[in-house]
């Protein structure tokens, strides 16, 4: 990524959603990207995702996943059993890293949220 503070506004809006996600349910890059009106982005919320830690305000970073409920961003919390502890912490079942019954605890912000 060439510039940070380029991204710094969308970035933040990324954040936002994530925070707006419900302890037990996750949401996927594209359905944040989507929410944004940039569904094409999806791989740069998972480059807002990885800066999430260094956030004054708390982002629950791993209730993001990929389209297919896969813990692609696991790497990035330092202990790669870390994501799926948080998540079974909130009563999300991962099974090879893949959440079990994605469609049951998928939260789409474009249908739970307005603009």
């Amino acid at each position: 990524m060439k510039s940070q503070t380029k991204n710094k506004g969308f970035f933040q809006q990324v954040y936002e959603v994530a925070r707006l996600v419900p302890l037990g349910r996750v949401t996927s890059y594209g359905a944040i990207a989507k929410y944004l009106g940039t569904a094409q982005s999806a791989r740069m919320v998972g480059w807002a995702m990885n800066d999430a830690g260094s956030q004054d305000e708390y982002v629950p970073a791993h209730r993001v996943v990929n389209r297919n409920g896969l813990l692609t961003g696991k790497h990035h919390f330092g202990n790669s059993n870390t994501m799926k502890q948080l998540l079974e912490n909130e009563g999300i079942k991962v099974e090879n890293d893949k959440i079990i019954d994605f469609q049951k605890v998928f939260w789409d912000p474009a249908k739970e949220l307005t603009l």
